[in-house]
């Protein structure tokens, strides 16, 4: 396995593992993938990764995939993105979820991101487990927040803050301890 930058040429694999995801009801709300050009557009144009089965033979089968999304347009939120990993139903199990996670991890802070956040379904407790294993912990539970085919969800919320990115702590707002002072400006 390795893992490669996600491209337009990987998308129709993609896709399709985006696809099996959402038939498991436990993925997404969205209950369609999307074109390449709207993906591309919701998407960080960073930090975009797929896992490829490059073993024997060469397929160069993409075994899964991890993105991630803007929380917000204003500007105090743009190191906070929102994660996406999946993995085609014929590869869970073998570690490459963890291993997209991961290297997601990496790439987000080297480009800035100080916290990572998913909204899982909790009945999908694999992806919870990696999420878990990656350092992310559980914010809370967003009760009833969408309807999926009619039925309303729950989601937990998880979020990893960054040791490296905005790691220091910010200063304090400093006053000054020294007493007023006069300037003599004919000296």
């Amino acid at each position: 396995m390795t893992l490669q930058p996600l491209t337009a040429a990987h998308w129709p694999q993609v896709r399709a593992i985006y696809e099996q995801g959402i038939a498991t009801g436990n993925a997404t709300f969205a209950t369609s993938a999307p074109t390449w050009e709207a993906w591309d557009r919701d998407h960080l144009a960073h930090s975009r990764l797929v896992t490829v089965d490059s073993g024997q033979g060469g397929s160069d089968q993409v075994l899964g995939w991890a993105a991630l999304s803007p929380v917000s347009g204003r500007c105090v939120y743009g190191g906070v993105a929102e994660v996406s990993v999946y993995v085609a139903s014929s590869a869970r199990g073998r570690g490459v979820g963890r291993q997209l996670l991961a290297a997601l991890v990496t790439e987000s802070e080297a480009n800035g991101i100080w916290t990572l956040q998913a909204g899982i379904f909790p009945e999908n407790t694999s992806s919870l487990s990696i999420h878990a294993g990656a350092g992310f912990r559980e914010v809370g539970r967003r009760e009833r927040i969408g309807q999926l085919h009619g039925v309303w969800r729950d989601t937990v919320l998880l979020e990893r803050r960054s040791q490296v990115v905005g790691a220091a702590e910010p200063q304090p707002f400093a006053t000054s301890n020294l007493a007023p002072t006069t300037i003599n400006d004919n000296a």
